[in-house]
């Protein structure tokens, strides 16, 4: 099994279920705060580079469900600048394996590379990234 790198929002059910998932899967996590990371434009691009720019943003993201950062119409450089500035902008979990690093949660990918479990690889089909049903309530850290 896999040694990964977890990058969350402190906090999120998402990545808590994502995190569970993947301990299941008899993976070992080292988890690490996506807003406290000291990210520079190299270290972030080594997750996100190979994705559209669109997809570098959290959709759940307050700015960018009120229409106030439009992922679509950014360039790379105004992005990563975004991104950099506000990491709560960013599309989570971070994953890193070895060398190879990865941004978001795609369940058939993440069980290609690394593998799940069946029951849950059925599961993040459903809910795989962000918070339940699309809800912030859902990511505030836990008391």
């Amino acid at each position: 099994m896999a040694h990964i790198v977890f990058f969350e929002k402190p906090g999120c059910a998402g990545n808590a279920r994502q995190k569970q998932w993947l301990r299941d899967a008899g993976h070992q996590l080292s988890v690490r705060s996506l807003l406290t990371e000291p990210w520079t434009a190299a270290s972030l691009l080594d997750f996100l580079d190979p994705l559209p720019v669109a997809d570098w943003f959290n959709r759940v993201a307050p700015r960018v469900k009120s229409g106030e950062v439009q992922p679509e119409q950014l360039g790379r450089t105004e992005a990563l600048a975004l991104l950099l500035a506000e990491p709560l902008l960013i599309r989570r979990p971070l994953l890193q394996v070895g060398a190879e690093r990865r941004g978001g949660f795609d369940p058939p990918a993440v069980d290609r590379w690394i593998g799940l479990t069946p029951d849950a690889a059925a599961r993040l089909r459903e809910t795989s990234e962000g918070c339940a049903a699309g809800s912030m309530a859902s990511c505030r850290p836990t008391e």
